[in-house]
């Protein structure tokens, strides 16, 4: 965690998409066939590492390239708020997860096993989504375009679903759809985490009041003994 605390959360996120790419074309020329990408047949079959490995791979160069540019740009703005760490665990748990919701799916949408999923194009679209929640109303400058946070989020929506309506099914994109609703959750309301305190503290704030509620107040002029405490009882 320290030498990822000193690095670029950005520069990390696309390092690990270029890395992912090479590795994943290594291992598939080496096994004859995929490996790493996640194919929710092979996961119901025995390879649980997929939804997880699946998380930094692209199936192009130019995916890569891309992919790692918004990586870079998105990233390296939203740690200035969120903190490299936070981002980095962001973008690799919203991804891996929506991994795993779409196995979860197969188990009664059989036609997901048709598709090998890349998960790179999920975490940008996940960066990218996020950049723009986090913005919100307020205005911002995105390649030298001025334009709402909203607005950059809403053109990362069109992004995908344009790209559903020109496959004409949702099957091939099912990670992206699910990664935008989990990316939402998590701007809106905070990661688990989060929500785990606020129910600690609302348990404890519960357990205050039922402690406090046999305690009544002395009354000043009662008459107490010259070595006691009148307040405390």
């Amino acid at each position: 965690m320290r030498a990822l605390r000193s690095q670029s959360a950005g520069v990390v996120l696309a390092v690990a998409l270029v890395a992912g790419f090479v590795l994943d074309q290594l291992l598939s020329r080496a096994a004859g066939g995929n490996v790493l990408a996640l194919s929710t047949g092979a996961v119901r079959g025995g390879w649980a590492w997929q939804p997880f490995t699946y998380v930094v791979l692209e199936n192009n160069p130019f995916a890569v390239l891309l992919g790692a540019l918004v990586a870079w740009s998105m990233g390296r703005v939203l740690e200035m708020t969120w903190g490299t760490r936070r981002v980095v665990l962001f973008a690799l748990g919203v991804t891996a997860l929506s991994g795993v919701l779409t196995v979860l799916a197969s188990l009664a949408w059989r036609g997901l096993d048709r598709w090998a999923y890349h998960g790179g194009g999920v975490l940008t679209s996940v960066l990218w989504l996020a950049y723009g929640w986090s913005w919100g109303r307020r205005q911002t400058n995105f390649w030298g375009l001025p334009l709402s946070g909203n607005m950059l989020a809403g053109i990362g929506l069109l992004f995908v679903a344009l790209n559903i309506l020109q496959a004409f099914s949702v099957a091939p994109f099912l990670p992206h759809v699910l990664a935008a609703g989990l990316t939402w959750l998590y701007v809106r309301y905070g990661s688990p985490l989060s929500w785990w305190d606020r129910v600690r503290a609302w348990q404890l704030q519960r357990r205050l009041r039922a402690r406090s509620s046999h305690l009544r107040v002395v009354e000043r002029d009662r008459n107490v003994g010259g070595g006691s405490d009148r307040y405390l009882h």
